[in-house]
């Protein structure tokens, strides 16, 4: 992560520098309204995918590898050869399994096609080779204070989606309807200020204290 010196980012943005683009910087600023996900590197699935298909791998080359050398292959891959023959392919546990492999390879697919990093929300670029990301947890926390700024507000809970902001206000003095309004001004303006590529819909509530809505 990176970012220019001499200036402070607010927490919870994320700066990535990329290198210089090979194509047109005016393509580049032309995509700078493009919703555009950061990608998820997966570590951890591939890694354990990684170290499966090592285990597996492994066992199977090495009892190959004894039967070679005029030795007697294991008992669990005999075992196997003799299950995989026999059963028939209605068989539960080959049901069971044939799922459970088909669940875990559609899973791997999502995860090939999905960027992730649901939590990083895209913000608009400056500069071509510049990408900054805003956590949903800061853009929670800046909405909600700029929320308590208002008069007559008692407490705020705020939940940032990709498309949607729902604000909940609980008022104990003023009316509803002025209360709701300033909120509405007061965080169109704030959302503007956060500078993402895909600014949320508002959606603000209030109430009274001790009642649910």
């Amino acid at each position: 992560m990176s970012g220019t010196h001499g200036t402070e980012e607010p927490p919870g943005t994320v700066l990535q520098q990329t290198p210089p683009p090979v194509r047109d910087v005016r393509a580049v600023d032309g995509e700078a309204g493009r919703n555009r996900r950061f990608w998820s590197a997966r570590r951890v699935p591939a890694g354990l995918l990684a170290l499966l298909t090592l285990l597996v791998a492994g066992a199977f080359l090495y009892d190959i590898a004894a039967v070679r050398a005029d030795r007697p292959a294991m008992s669990w891959r005999r075992e196997l050869a003799r299950n995989l023959a026999e059963r028939p392919l209605d068989d539960t546990w080959v049901l069971v399994g044939a799922g459970v492999a088909t669940a875990l390879g559609l899973w791997l697919v999502l995860l090939a096609l999905t960027p992730g990093l649901r939590s990083l929300l895209p913000m608009r670029r400056t500069h071509s080779d510049v990408r900054a990301g805003l956590h949903r947890g800061a853009a929670e926390t800046v909405l909600r204070d700029r929320a308590m700024e208002v008069a007559g507000v008692q407490s705020v809970r705020v939940r940032m989606r990709r498309a949607k902001a729902d604000v909940r206000a609980v008022s104990h003095f003023r009316g509803l309807d002025e209360v709701r309004a300033d909120l509405d001004t007061v965080l169109d303006d704030a959302v503007r200020g956060l500078g993402l590529v895909r600014p949320p819909a508002l959606s603000v509530r209030v109430r009274r204290p001790g009642r649910k809505g």
